[in-house]
């Protein structure tokens, strides 16, 4: 699949960490998402033919438009994990992350630290382009600090080395999530660009969305945290986008899909792992209501699908919408 419409046409999931598994995924896809994309994944690892590592190239045909995203240092560890994930998984598209913050990422060299070596990213992405038929895009951020943002020549560089399309979050290594966000570097990525540029960063609603593509000029937006608890703000851009009626979710649908993502969970990884880390997806599907905060806690005391259902009915007498 070489036409990336699927990154612009409709508002696409960020690839996060311990949060955007197959089930999530699924779920927001079925609910209106443009693409997807696996948890990031050590190209080290891969190498290495690590099975936990190996978990995470799962998906399902439910998810597609899919890509796999990969991260590491060292371009001949991603020739060998690209071709390998491709082989494995199949994927619509590579996605190489140059946007992490996260300390541990960073202080490997891996990530956003990418941003300090134009050279080696540069090496990376032809790295990949040469190992698997499918396209390499690559997800970055505004630079490593307020000093240091150079996203226009490091998105320019990507473009030359083979990217089919750039991701950029308006943040710098150094704010890791806090705001702002800077929407005039996007707009300069934008802008500098021949290829889709897609924007990230504090994107929770159809304002959100609109006013980032019209202030940014990208051609795509991808949503993280703001589908947290809320995938359907997928299907609210797209509504009030095509001009159709949006009836947002009352509670009860709301809690009804935290436990068909649940099911799919359970079915994939098992209802111990499945309902630990559905805990957190647990406490974000009821977020905005009023005392949530104090119910939230009883989603961290999750310990099997048969308290799941407990936990929705208490929620569903508790709350009144």
């Amino acid at each position: 699949m070489n036409n990336l419409s699927f990154l612009c046409n409709r508002p696409i999931l960020a690839p996060m960490a311990g949060v955007a598994d197959s089930a999530f995924r699924a779920t927001a896809m079925s609910l209106g998402a443009g693409c997807c994309t696996s948890e990031m994944i050590s190209t080290k690892a891969l190498c290495f033919e690590n099975e936990n590592t190996k978990k995470l190239l799962y998906h399902t045909e439910a998810e597609r438009p899919f890509g796999i995203q990969l991260f590491g240092n060292l371009p001949s560890d991603f020739r060998i994990a690209a071709a390998k994930a491709y082989n494995i998984a199949a994927p619509d598209f590579i996605d190489i992350n140059m946007g992490c913050p996260a300390p541990k990422i960073y202080k490997g060299g891996a990530g956003s630290a990418l941003m300090k070596n134009k050279d080696m990213a540069m090496d990376i992405i032809g790295a990949v382009v040469s190992s698997v038929p499918v396209p390499v895009t690559a997800k970055i951020r505004s630079g490593i600090d307020d000093n240091n943002k150079n996203a226009v020549s490091f998105a320019k560089a990507l473009e030359s080395a083979g990217a089919a399309a750039i991701t950029i979050h308006g943040r710098t290594t150094v704010q890791m999530y806090r705001p702002p966000v800077d929407y005039e570097i996007i707009r300069q990525v934008a802008s500098a660009l021949h290829i889709p540029v897609i924007a990230n960063g504090d994107v929770q609603s159809f304002e959100d969305y609109s006013y980032m593509k019209r202030i940014t000029g990208c051609d795509g937006v991808m949503i993280g945290r703001g589908a947290l608890g809320n995938p359907y703000v997928f299907s609210e851009i797209n509504s009030r986008q095509d001009g159709t009626p949006y009836i947002p979710p009352t509670l009860a649908q709301r809690l009804s899909t935290l436990r068909q993502q649940l099911e799919m969970s359970i079915e994939q990884k098992g209802e111990k792992l499945a309902i630990m880390e559905g805990r957190k997806h647990a406490a974000w599907y009821i977020k905005g209501l009023r005392q949530a905060a104090t119910f939230r806690r009883k989603a961290f005391e999750l310990e099997s699908f048969e308290d799941l259902d407990r936990y929705i009915d208490l929620a569903l007498q508790t709350f009144v919408e």
